[in-house]
């Protein structure tokens, strides 16, 4: 006998597809009814009338389970509500169901698992292929539009940034300050555990000889980052700012050659001669724009590449200290052997930690990564440590 609650649950999930098929319905009828061009309208009616059909499907598996009467709670135009019939609004509402589409794909394909009578998965997998298709179509339709109206400067940073977002969110990836903690924490990690397993080496695990140790090169390994990124992000905003003041004196002294300097530039990046001599008057047109294109294409630097100096000391400081404090630890807590046992125990969990953090930002497996990460730190543990032994045994510290 099946269970009351589970036809419940199951009703509910159901009952919020059809929902969404109305309203993605409602959408694409109300933007057929705004397109003038008779192709374009043909196509979005298509969309509309599959958008039905797939209501129609949900609604015959809530009345397979007996659910309650259904009635379409959504706006009379969907999510075309807000685009007013202008050309800009349909472009915008065009590219935001574009990233819809992707989103049910995903929601659907993970009903795969609550979903679970044949009838359930045969439709599952019918408006999955379907919800492809029409983000294909929709990208189709896309490209065959007449370009948007001209953006300022901040509006076209606006579109790029929720467009970016919306990628991100399909396909995470990781924020450049993270890269840069990351690899800051592993230089800390790397240089203290060294420094403390030769000094464990030498006074065989002395632990205020390693602790004075190991805190001082954890102080001076932190501001040596910090400074670094400091210095870094600032010398490449100065070069930067140089780079635009070079360009913007090369385009006051002769616009026609800084036209066919960039030309010629995008020439060499792979564009045709003809479009690239296009691209180049057109973006001559608006002086600072044409002063940045020069600077990127030229020396290959932007505005959005530069980081912010006091955010990189900031995660450089804060990310190398934490790193190298890790393989001091034990040595608050105990001395000798166990204290060097410990830290190399910590020191190279924390390597494996900080390795799979990589993973973020490459496309090798966390484990590959981490256990990578880790042989370097053992191999590097173990060499620090015999010399320390030696010395120790040269020198008497013990």
């Amino acid at each position: 006998m099946v269970d009351t609650d589970e036809i419940s649950n199951l009703l509910v999930v159901l009952e919020a597809n059809w929902q969404a098929e109305m309203e993605d319905h409602a959408t694409y009828k109300a933007l057929a009814s705004a397109e003038t061009d008779s192709r374009r309208r043909n196509v979005l009616r298509g969309l509309a009338a599959a958008e039905r059909h797939h209501a129609r499907l949900w609604a015959d598996e809530i009345a397979t389970l007996a659910g309650p009467k259904l009635v379409y709670a959504g706006a009379p135009n969907g999510r075309a509500a807000a685009t007013s019939g202008t050309t800009s609004g349909i472009d915008t509402i065009l590219r935001q169901l574009r990233i819809h589409e992707r989103s049910e794909i995903e929601r659907y394909s993970k009903q795969e698992g609550t979903l679970k009578t044949d009838a359930s998965q045969k439709v599952l997998l019918e408006v999955i292929a379907d919800e492809n298709e029409h983000y294909k179509t929709l990208s189709n339709l896309i490209r065959a539009r007449p370009p948007l109206p001209a953006m300022d400067h901040s509006q076209a940073r606006t579109a790029l940034a929720a467009l970016l977002a919306a990628r991100r969110q399909r396909h995470p990836e990781a924020a450049g300050w993270l890269n840069d903690a990351i690899y800051a924490a592993h230089d800390g990690l790397g240089s203290i555990f060294g420094i403390v397993s030769g000094v464990a080496g030498a006074t065989f695990g002395k632990s205020h000889y390693v602790l004075i140790a190991g805190l001082a090169g954890m102080v001076g390994s932190a501001l040596s980052t910090g400074t670094g990124a400091y210095l870094t992000a600032r010398s490449e905003r100065e070069l930067y700012e140089a780079e635009i003041a070079r360009e913007r004196r090369a385009v006051d002294y002769d616009e026609s050659e800084s036209r066919e300097v960039l030309a010629l530039s995008l020439q060499v990046r792979g564009l045709p001669e003809d479009v690239a001599e296009r691209l180049s008057h057109l973006l001559a047109e608006n002086k600072e724009g044409f002063v940045k294109a020069l600077a990127r294409t030229r020396a290959n630097v932007s505005e959005e590449s530069l980081s912010d100096p006091w955010t990189a000391a900031l995660t450089g400081f804060t990310a190398t200290a934490i790193g190298a404090f890790v393989p001091i630890i034990p040595f608050f807590f105990m001395s000798g052997v166990s204290a060097i046992a410990s830290a190399g125990i910590v020191s190279l969990s924390a390597h494996f930690a900080v390795g799979a953090s990589r993973s973020l930002m490459i496309v090798r497996p966390w484990w590959r990564s981490g256990l990578e990460l880790t042989a370097f730190g053992a191999v590097e543990g173990i060499i620090t440590f015999s010399i320390g032994l030696a010395l120790g045994q040269l020198v008497g510290t013990r």
